[in-house]
C-alpha cells in the first residue's frame, strides 16, 4: 500500500489520480483532516483501499506490515499562517515522525517542501544548497526547518529511509485548489473574478523596476507535480531510486502574473481585462517578487520529461475544469 497524507488536498489528491489513471494503483490510503465543507469531492473520483484522518496514521502503520511508500504532503500551506505553534505540530515534529518510522522499516519517503524556503531569493533559487536561506514568513520557515533536519540526520549517518526524496514545489496551479481559498492559485482567482466581475485585480508594482503585475513566478501545473513524483516513486519500488536530495519541482523559466490572468481569460474565449490594485499591508515585506527553479539536479536525477507550457497548462486547467460542471479531478 501507499500512504499519501495530505490526499485530499490539491497535490495529494493529483497525486492520487495520477497513481491511479498512469500508473494504475489503487492501493492507496488517503490521510488527511478535511476542514473545507466541500473538499470530499477531490476524492469522488479517486480509487483507494483506506481514508484516515491525520491522528491515526501512526496507529494504523504500527497494524500494516505492508506499506511500500509515504508521500507526505500534508501539511499547514497557508503562507499567512500565525500560530507557529500549529506549524511545529503539523509541518515539522509530523514530518519528523513520518520519516523516523519510514527509517526504522525501511520504506521510502518522499515529502512536500517549498519554494517559499528561498525567502525574497537573495541567494538565489538553485537547489544545490539549502545555506543561508531565510524564508519570509513561518509557514516557509517550518518547511526549511524540516530541510534541516532531513540533511543533518543524513549527514550525521542517522536511520534513513532506503530512497527519499524533498521536493520544493514552485507555484502550482490546476485542478483541485478550490479549497485553499486565498491561498489557491491566480489562475484559479483570475477565473472567478473575471467571471464575477468581468475584470481581474493584480498587485501594482510596489518595487523599484517593478510594472504592475509584473511580478514574476515559476507556475508549475499540477499534473507535471504528481508525474515528476511518480518519477522517483517509481524508481523506488524498482529498488533502483533516484539520488536521495531535496529538488526543485518548477518549469525553470518565470512568467508574470499579467501573462498567467492574460492566459486564464483568453481560455474563457472572452477579452482580458485587468486592473491593479494596491498590495495588502499583511503581505508587504513578505512578498517573493521573482522566482524561478534551477532544475539542473532534477534532470540529472533522471526526469526528462519537458514540462506543460504556461499556455497549455492554463488552457487544459480553465477549459476542461473550470469551465465544467463537474470542476474535479
Amino acid at each position: 500500500m501507499i500512504i499519501i497524507t495530505g490526499g485530499a488536498g490539491m497535490i495529494g489528491s493529483i497525486m492520487a489520480w495520477h497513481l491511479n489513471n498512469k500508473l494504475g494503483r489503487h492501493d492507496l490510503v488517503i490521510v488527511d483532516r478535511i476542514t473545507h465543507e466541500n473538499q470530499w469531492q477531490n476524492l469522488v473520483h479517486r480509487h483507494y483501499a483506506e481514508y484516515l484522518d491525520k491522528d491515526q496514521l501512526f496507529d494504523f502503520l504500527e497494524e500494516n506490515d505492508d506499506i511500500t511508500a509515504v508521500i507526505h504532503m500534508g501539511a499547514i500551506s497557508a503562507t499567512t499562517e500565525r500560530d507557529f505553534n500549529k506549524l511545529v505540530a503539523d509541518n515539522m515534529h509530523y514530518s519528523q515522525d513520518l520519516w523516523s518510522w519510514c527509517a526504522e522499516y525501511e520504506v521510502p519517503f518522499f515529502y512536500a517542501s517549498s519554494a517559499a524556503t528561498y525567502g525574497a531569493g537573495e541567494h538565489g533559487y538553485d537547489d544545490a544548497s539549502i545555506e543561508g536561506l531565510r524564508p519570509l514568513n513561518g509557514y516557509g520557515y517550518s518547511k526549511h526547518f524540516f530541510d534541516q533536519w532531513v540533511l543533518e540526520q543524513v549527514k550525521q549517518k542517522q536511520p534513513a529511509p532506503p530512497a527519499w526524496a524533498g521536493f520544493k514545489f514552485f507555484n502550482v496551479y490546476g485542478p483541485n485548489e478550490y479549497h485553499k481559498e486565498r491561498m489557491a492559485s491566480v489562475a484559479f482567482h483570475t477565473f472567478n473574478q473575471f467571471s464575477e466581475t468581468g475584470t481581474m485585480r493584480l498587485f501594482k508594482g510596489t518595487k523599484a523596476g517593478i510594472e504592475d503585475g509584473m511580478q514574476l513566478r515559476d507556475f508549475v501545473y499540477v499534473k507535471d507535480v504528481a508525474d515528476v513524483m511518480g518519477f522517483f516513486l517509481e524508481a523506488a519500488l524498482k529498488q533502483k531510486p533516484a539520488t536521495n536530495a531535496i529538488y526543485n519541482i518548477g518549469t525553470g523559466q518565470a512568467r508574470s502574473f499579467k501573462d498567467l490572468a492574460t492566459n486564464v481569460m483568453t481560455s474563457m474565449a472572452r477579452e482580458p481585462d485587468i486592473t491593479y490594485i494596491d498590495m495588502p499591508l499583511d503581505l508587504q515585506g513578505k512578498y517573493q517578487y521573482f522566482t524561478q527553479a534551477e532544475v539542473q539536479k532534477l534532470r540529472n536525477a533522471g526526469y526528462k520529461k519537458p514540462f506543460t507550457s504556461l499556455e497549455e497548462g492554463v488552457k487544459d486547467y480553465v477549459q476542461n475544469y473550470l469551465m465544467q460542471d463537474d470542476a474535479y479531478c
